[in-house]
């Protein structure tokens, strides 16, 4: 039976892997024109390099670190343009090194901003609402429950906030783990927390006062996301301490996933995707919250795991995993859906 879904996730979400020149380069084969870059190098050439994130609603030139708490860091050696099928660096060593290998992570928004004024703070926005995805720009006013505009028209289940005024964490809230509004740290390994606000609803998301999200004054920028059926899922699972671990129906062929433990402390948000592993079992991987070179477990069953045509499948029972009794958030994105609006199903890797 037909039923509403997104045919072609590619055309919102794409990895693209490339080499870096150690000049001027255009990294093309994104298929559109992205709204959100996130950049990491894959191999460790003469030092590990941070993460490095940009967005359309920043601007050029302005990169954010998801491992460390500091502040917007600008250069002309960095990402110069957002191009029709990519985008374009410059001759950053971090970015472009001559020969280092990298991965970009991309999301399309809305290639354009718009004022919002949904919320007692006036956000600018750029919004994709058919793929749920959101970029929000705004400046704190310091008033605990204060509200921000997020352009979804529907309920994000993820937003994760950054203060690009002050060098404090990356706040990754989510109703994903049991309803409430709880939060993790993006540069930390920290377990989750209450956050104390309000969840948000399908205009707004909601703030206390304070450096991570509403400090008076201070720029911030979130990224919002709302689930939508063949292209996003973002949940939780329990692990079964098991080498045969636990399956995640995502309900979609997964092209990218970001797994943290929130349960407990000391475990690295983990990241696969199916550019590295273009076969099972998925094997490469980075984590967000250090600048690590990339982990290669291919002569082992530590931390694998199988992308299926409807899913996940763990393959260890490691702790950064699948403790048993432990609980794991993830965050998904498709390559494929599972049965798509005309019914015809996707095929296993």
């Amino acid at each position: 039976m037909a039923y509403t879904t997104i045919d072609k996730p590619s055309d919102y979400f794409n990895t693209v892997l490339y080499t870096g020149n150690g000049t001027t380069q255009s990294v093309t084969g994104v298929n559109f024109q992205p709204d959100w870059v996130w950049l990491k190098q894959r191999a460790n050439d003469v030092a590990n390099r941070n993460h490095m994130l940009f967005d359309s609603v920043r601007g050029t030139q302005k990169a954010l670190s998801s491992n460390t708490t500091g502040t917007e860091d600008t250069s002309t050696a960095y990402l110069t343009s957002y191009d029709s099928d990519g985008f374009t660096l410059g001759g950053s060593s971090v970015l472009n090194r001559n020969t280092t290998t990298y991965a970009s992570w991309n999301w399309l928004a809305s290639n354009t901003t718009a004022s919002n004024t949904d919320g007692s703070i006036t956000s600018t926005v750029s919004a994709n609402t058919t793929s749920g995805f959101s970029i929000v720009s705004y400046t704190g006013n310091g008033v605990s429950g204060a509200s921000i505009g997020h352009g979804l028209n529907s309920t994000p289940k993820i937003v994760i906030t950054k203060n690009r005024s002050n060098a404090v964490d990356w706040f990754y809230f989510t109703t994903a783990i049991d309803g409430s509004w709880d939060y993790l740290v993006l540069n930390s390994t920290a377990s989750k927390g209450d956050s104390g606000a309000t969840a948000p609803d399908s205009s707004v998301f909601y703030a206390t006062s304070g450096t991570g999200i509403n400090t008076n004054g201070d720029n911030y920028i979130a990224y919002c996301f709302a689930e939508k059926k063949g292209f996003s899922k973002f949940g939780s699972y329990t692990g079964n301490g098991n080498a045969d671990g636990t399956f995640v129906y995502t309900g979609f062929k997964p092209a990218w996933v970001m797994i943290k433990k929130s349960s407990a402390s000391g475990n690295n948000w983990v990241i696969y995707d199916n550019k590295r592993d273009v076969d099972n079992v998925v094997h490469h991987r980075l984590h967000a919250d250090v600048s690590n070179a990339e982990v290669n477990t291919s002569s082992s069953t530590v931390n694998n795991m199988d992308f299926l045509s409807n899913g996940i499948k763990i393959r260890n029972s490691g702790g950064a995993w699948n403790n048993s009794g432990d609980t794991y958030i993830y965050m998904c994105f498709a390559e494929a859906p599972f049965v798509t609006s005309t019914g015809i199903p996707t095929t296993a890797r």
